[in-house]
């Protein structure tokens, strides 16, 4: 087994914020786009491996017809809404202007062809049908949404309507976008395939889907564009290539054309300039604890899980791999105990951190070995502050 050197380091809090700043500065300078608002996400970690403006609350447009599509999947997997259920067409839905799927007034339209109005079509007009017959009203299923948005941990995001229609109370921002498109593709896969219908036609009108990613980037298959004078034009997409999938959402962009370049080319960066490495196997030997009144002096630390990291191809070997735990570990040591973490800090990216045990045990010294421990202990100059040896010790 190879053995890793990496310098122990008791935890310094002052030192990793220190860090954080830097990291900001680098991932700043290495992704440009001129959206206004913008992030990357892998799928599969949920990582966000780049942003910009992710948090603030912004006009979503029709991208917000996600929250109302995530909410009629959830119904469908619980079991209160069949595909074949037919829902009720009012006056108000008929009249509902802006992108439609032409519902006529008095008639009856399945949920699954709702689904493909709202989501092929981005139609408004089926946003309010499925809305009512739901909650009852528009208004009861926007406090639906947002009690979802807390449930599912979309904290910067509010709702007042179920299609984006502007409004002030209508905002989201880009990371809650991204997380809501990874639940609806981890929760619902039986119904993610409708976001990647490229048509739809009712009423004798075909509308085509309005993600240009479908046809720019090969392996997209969703998701959802957005346009209001307030938002300006926006897109949530996902692509797979290569086993990995990629989130990027893009929002305040200043055109249809200049959104259908960025999100192909911030597509492109997703997955030609972050890249997937394993730092560690199960079982690599990633650095060693000292040990306090042990037969050895240090213990081995080892991982029981492959370490891994998304990295950007211009910041890969600014990875950080910092062994932290609270030391010195007093004997005896049993083989396999937790011992600390490994912090893995990625130049412009998340922080990771993985349980380390030791690879073996430490037995206590004897009696007469305390005794000499003692008075060595007596005998010996002030050591510096926590605080400074962690800073001396900082890798």
């Amino acid at each position: 087994m190879e053995m890793r050197s990496y310098r122990v380091v008791r935890i310094l809090s002052v030192v990793f914020a220190v860090f954080g700043a830097a990291m900001a500065t680098a991932v700043a300078q290495t992704v440009e786009t001129p959206a206004e608002y913008a992030v990357i996400m892998d799928y599969r970690t949920g990582e966000i491996l780049y942003e910009k403006n992710a948090r603030v609350p912004t006009a979503p447009a029709s991208m917000s017809k996600l929250m109302t599509a995530a909410i009629v999947f959830e119904k469908l997997k619980t079991g209160d809404l069949k595909l074949t259920d037919m829902f009720d067409v009012s006056e108000k839905a008929w009249r509902m202007r802006g992108s439609k799927m032409w519902v006529r007034v008095d008639t009856e339209i399945s949920v699954e062809n709702l689904l493909r109005g709202i989501i092929v079509q981005s139609g408004n007009d089926a946003c309010i049908v499925v809305a009512e017959n739901i909650a009852g009203s528009e208004e009861a299923f926007a406090a639906l949404m947002n009690q979802k948005a807390r449930e599912w941990k979309l904290l910067d995001s509010t709702f007042s309507n179920a299609s984006g229609w502007p409004d002030e109370n209508q905002k989201m921002s880009m990371r809650d976008l991204a997380l809501l498109t990874r639940k609806i593709i981890r929760d619902f896969p039986e119904y993610y395939g409708l976001f990647a219908e490229r048509e739809f036609t009712w009423e004798k009108i075909r509308q085509e889907n309005r993600n240009a990613l479908l046809d720019t980037f090969s392996g997209a298959d969703g998701l959802k564009t957005g346009h209001t004078e307030e938002s300006g034009y926006g897109l949530v997409g996902s692509a797979v290539k290569d086993d990995e999938r990629r989130i990027v959402v893009l929002n305040g962009l200043e055109s249809n054309r200049a959104r259908t370049e960025e999100a192909a080319r911030m597509m492109r960066i997703a997955f030609n300039d972050y890249s997937r490495v394993t730092l560690y196997e199960p079982g690599d030997l990633v650095g060693e604890a000292m040990v306090f009144k042990g037969k050895q002096k240090t213990a081995p630390l080892m991982v029981a899980e492959p370490v891994n990291a998304i990295v950007h191809r211009q910041l890969k070997d600014n990875t950080k791999a910092t062994v932290v735990y609270n030391g010195p570990v007093a004997a005896p040591i049993a083989a396999n105990q937790q011992i600390g973490y490994l912090r893995v800090e990625i130049d412009g990216g998340a922080t990771k951190e993985y349980p380390l045990y030791a690879a073996r045990g430490v037995r206590e010294m004897g009696v007469f070995g305390k005794i000499g421990l003692g008075a060595k202990t007596l005998l010996a100059k002030p050591d510096k502050s926590s605080a400074e040896t962690a800073s001396a010790l900082q890798p």
